[in-house]
């Protein structure tokens, strides 16, 4: 079962996100914001990343940054993700370090695609 490390701030979607991916059978592992998001992915080594970029204390774009400078995680995929899907922003997420990105409100099927694409590489 492959774990997913989940950093969003709202409690409502972070909720809904989370129990829709354990009932697909993921590990699921929650941070609230951009300073717990890397701390935990640090201490839990998930398998991968759903990064909300718009997140308190530090942003998605820094902490992808600061994930893919620590070596032990340097190498976790992330799928940042964001509400505000101006131009340039999955470019942006891209050279922050994101391998993949997706806007909100959450496409679920779109992001479980993602999701597995990733796991399978």
């Amino acid at each position: 079962m492959a774990k997913i490390l989940l950093v969003e701030d709202n409690e409502m979607n972070r909720d809904m996100l989370s129990r829709r991916l354990i009932r697909r059978g993921f590990d699921v592992v929650v941070a609230a914001d951009g300073a717990s998001g890397v701390a935990t992915a640090e201490t839990e080594l998930p398998d991968l990343i759903v990064m909300d970029m718009s997140l308190p204390i530090l942003d998605g774009w820094e902490a992808t940054k600061r994930l893919k400078q620590i070596t032990a995680t340097q190498n976790i995929p992330i799928i940042g993700c964001s509400a505000h899907a101006m131009i340039g922003a999955r470019e942006r997420g891209i050279e922050a370090g994101c391998n993949d990105y997706d806007t909100k409100p959450i496409e679920f099927a779109r992001l479980l695609g993602k999701i597995e694409r990733l796991l399978i590489k």
